[in-house]
Parts: structure tokens; C-alpha cells; sequence
């Protein structure tokens, strides 16, 4: 499917692939599909633990695809990693940097929801671009404004078709499914993928009174019976989704599933799902996550390692990203 990308294009740059210490195992996977192999990258900590990066051989004049997850127990670490990365690649002359993201930290910050506080969304956006990024590849933004809080472009990826796949592949009585948004800022999104699974499309209306709690009020939708598809963004520590689910079995739901693209599974997150009243959590490999598809676990793994790759495919080609099964989206 791929033109041969280990060999550069004539009188054209070289692409070369390099991971960060976030998610290799991703990394490894789109290396593998593109053909090509993850070039030599030395990052390592000061004993004070500053982060140092060096490559290890010539990116003059290359283009540099650089895969990391902002995400993490360290993701400060992961943050910086890319920053100094990406300083190192302009300072060694290669001809592009895009950061390709398949978590962009900091996300949910995206806005003064109160007073006197930051929006770390646009801060990531401002340290990226004085770094030297001049590209970047996210998936599942928590918000889709964030594009806009770039100068340089982004192209936007969705895992929504994989999940709307991965469900159809069920037996499902598609006229007794619902998908289920989590929050009305979700609505649209959740309709998307009722109307490509062909079912109906409820909403939650909830409250949030402090960071990571809400409550669900009530259900704007038929859910009595039927098989809840309920859909998000991320999972961070579980506990505003099992009280969600909670909720939705009082209220007379049928089989539960969640998905989300971002598997963050804070503190006690996976032990919550997994006592949960669902079937399954299905998220991707975005995120690692040790525990999922083994044995007798409720959590799913799918990858986005195709789509991750495809879209560094058309980008080092000059082909267009276009709109489509991903849902890519260019600014």
C-alpha cells in the first residue's frame, strides 16, 4: 500500500521516524506499517532530572515525525521530551518537525471556566511552536477549538470510525441500541456515530460541582432496555463514568458499553470499570494499557496505529488528509 519511505524521494528530503518514551510499543507498530525502521533518538535524565536529547545522526534537510503521547505519571517529562526534541531538530537543520500527538496533554484546559484561572490548551500550543514545531498530528483533541489555538497546522484524526467498526462487528439489534453522550458537549460527537451505526442517540445532562465529579440529572432520550453505547473523548480516574453508569442501569438501561479514545486510567480507574455493571470498556492504543484484552478483563484494546500512520504517509507525500472513514480534519 505504502511507497517505499526508507528510500528518499529524488532531489526530495528524507523522512525519519523517532518515538519518545511515552508509548514506543505505538510507535514500533506505525514504524512497522509504514515500512520503515524508528530512527536513533538518545533521550536521557541529568541527575537532577532535566531531560537531554541528542540524535544521533544527520536530519539536515529531513522531515522529522516525532510520536509522543503528552500523558502519564510523568507527563511533565513526556511534555518536555518533546519540546527539547523538537529545538534539537530545528537547531540541526532538518526541514520539518511534526509532533504527532496521539494525546495532546493539558487538553482540558481549554477555557476561563472560572475566574483567575489558566488555559493550558493554548500554553501547550505556545510552547510547541516556540520549540519548532511546524506540524502537528493529534487525535480526539478534547475540543476541536484547540486547532485554532495553533499557527502551524493541524490535522486532526478520530478513532470514532474504529470504535463504529468495532461495533458493528457485535450482534447487536441495532433498533434496541442507543449511544449514549456522556455530557451535552458530547452530543454531536455521539450523534456522529449513532448515525453511522444506525441507531438512535441519547444525551446525559449532568452537573459538575469540582474537577473530575458530576453528577447525571437526567436523560434527554430512550435508553429503557436497550444496549447503551456511551461514548468519550478520555477515562481519567473512572468515577464520573461509573456514577454515570450507575445511573443509566437505575434508570432502566439494557448492556452497557463505554468507549474512549483516551484510556488515561488514573489512581483506582481500572479497578472501578472493571466492578462496573458493563460488558466492556474499549479504548486505543493511544494510551498503553497493561491489563487490556487479557484475560477475564472488561477492557478492550483497538489500535489507531493505521490511521496514525496513514496520515504521516499523505503528509510526507504532499497527498491531502482528507475528510473520511478517520474524520480527519486540516486546518
Amino acid at each position: 500500500m505504502y511507497e517505499n519511505l526508507s528510500r528518499p524521494r529524488l532531489y526530495e528530503k528524507e523522512i525519519k521516524l523517532y518515538s519518545g518514551t511515552s508509548n514506543p510499543a505505538l510507535s514500533a507498530r506505525i514504524a512497522n506499517i509504514l515500512g520503515l525502521k524508528l530512527q536513533g533518538l538518545k533521550l536521557e535524565k541529568f541527575s537532577n532530572g532535566e531531560i537531554y536529547a541528542r540524535f544521533e545522526e544527520s536530519v539536515r534537510g529531513d522531515e522529522v515525525f516525532f510520536i509522543q503521547s503528552i500523558v502519564g505519571k510523568n507527563i511533565n517529562d513526556m511534555l518536555m521530551e518533546t519540546l527539547v526534541v523538537a529545538d534539537a531538530a530545528s537547531r540541526a537543520s532538518a526541514k520539518s518537525f511534526t509532533a504527532v500527538l496521539p494525546h495532546y496533554g493539558y487538553a482540558r484546559q481549554d477555557r476561563k471556566a472560572a475566574s483567575r484561572e489558566p488555559i493550558t490548551a493554548r500554553l501547550i500550543a505556545n510552547l510547541l511552536e516556540i520549540a519548532g514545531v511546524d506540524r502537528v498530528i493529534a487525535l480526539d483533541l478534547h475540543s476541536g477549538q484547540i486547532q485554532g489555538f495553533f499557527d502551524v497546522p493541524v490535522t486532526h484524526l478520530t478513532a470514532l470510525y474504529l470504535f463504529g467498526d468495532y461495533f458493528r462487528a457485535k450482534d447487536f439489534d441495532w433498533a434496541d441500541t442507543v449511544v449514549v453522550s456522556p455530557d451535552m458537549g458530547r452530543a454531536k460527537v455521539a450523534k456522529k456515530l449513532s448515525d453511522y451505526l444506525g441507531c438512535e442517540v441519547a444525551i446525559a445532562h449532568k452537573s459538575r460541582p469540582k474537577h473530575n465529579t458530576a453528577e447525571v440529572m437526567g436523560i434527554i432520550g430512550n435508553i429503557v432496555g436497550k444496549t447503551c453505547i456511551i461514548n468519550d473523548d478520555m477515562i481519567d480516574t473512572g468515577g464520573t463514568l461509573v456514577g454515570s453508569i450507575t445511573k443509566l442501569k437505575e434508570m432502566g438501561a439494557g448492556d452497557i458499553y463505554v468507549s474512549a479514545t483516551h484510556g488515561i486510567f488514573s489512581g483506582q480507574a481500572i479497578e472501578r470499570l472493571e466492578r462496573a455493571p458493563i460488558v466492556e470498556c474499549v479504548v486505543t492504543d493511544a494510551i498503553p494499557c497493561a491489563v487490556a484484552n487479557t484475560p477475564g478483563s472488561k477492557i478492550k484494546q483497538i489500535s489507531v496505529a493505521e490511521s496514525l500512520a496513514l496520515c504521516i504517509y499523505n503528509v510526507y507525500m504532499d497527498n491531502p488528509v482528507s475528510e473520511g472513514h478517520s474524520g480527519n480534519s486540516e486546518m
